[in-house]
């Protein structure tokens, strides 16, 4: 309960402060991507219920069918701005401030064993695995194999931190969580 009235606090306060922000990028990438500047993809949520993540948009789609991310938006990705609509799906209920990062289906979704724990938990726009992996982008583009390495490296460790947060979260980490964020 307590977790809930924080989520929605920080999402309205959030919201209050930054939606002007979200509002003007939103124009940017409607005009640069030629879209509504939305884009809703499917997520592995609380108890491996799938729901849609609300993110702006940062890929272009050309006559061709070529999907490129656009200038404008690979610097939203890297400030993380395209995340921040997030907050509307932690208004809605289905993600929290602090939690595990959503996955896409056949990650989260297959956990096995004492692992599928971490399912338990609402996914949240930031954790301890996303600052320490904010940067997995480039991190994965540097690999050979990038699906391999997310496979066996990445994924393995962000599960183990997840785990790490779900036996010990309380109200004061994810504090130090959002400021952790906030500053990087």
């Amino acid at each position: 309960m307590i977790k809930r009235f924080f989520d929605l606090l920080f999402a309205i306060v959030g919201l209050c402060f930054m939606g002007w922000v979200i509002i003007l990028v939103w124009f940017v990438v409607v005009i640069d991507t030629k879209s509504n500047g939305f884009f809703f993809q499917k997520r592995i949520g609380q108890f491996g219920k799938p729901f849609y993540i609300i993110k702006l948009k940062s890929v272009r789609e050309y006559d061709n069918d070529v999907k490129k991310i656009s200038l404008f938006g690979n610097f939203i990705r890297k400030i993380k701005i395209d995340e921040w609509p997030q907050l509307i799906n932690i208004l809605i209920g289905n993600m929290s401030m602090v939690g595990p990062r959503p996955d896409i289906p056949g990650y989260y979704d297959q956990l096995q064993g004492e692992s599928r724990k971490i399912l338990e938990l609402k996914p949240g726009l930031t954790s301890a695995a996303s600052l320490k992996y904010f940067n997995e982008e480039q991190l994965l583009a540097q690999q050979q194999d990038p699906l391999t390495y997310n496979d066996t490296v990445i994924f393995p460790d962000k599960v183990k931190m997840n785990l790490e947060y779900f036996y010990c979260n309380n109200l004061f980490i994810d504090i130090k969580i959002i400021i952790k964020t906030i500053l990087r």
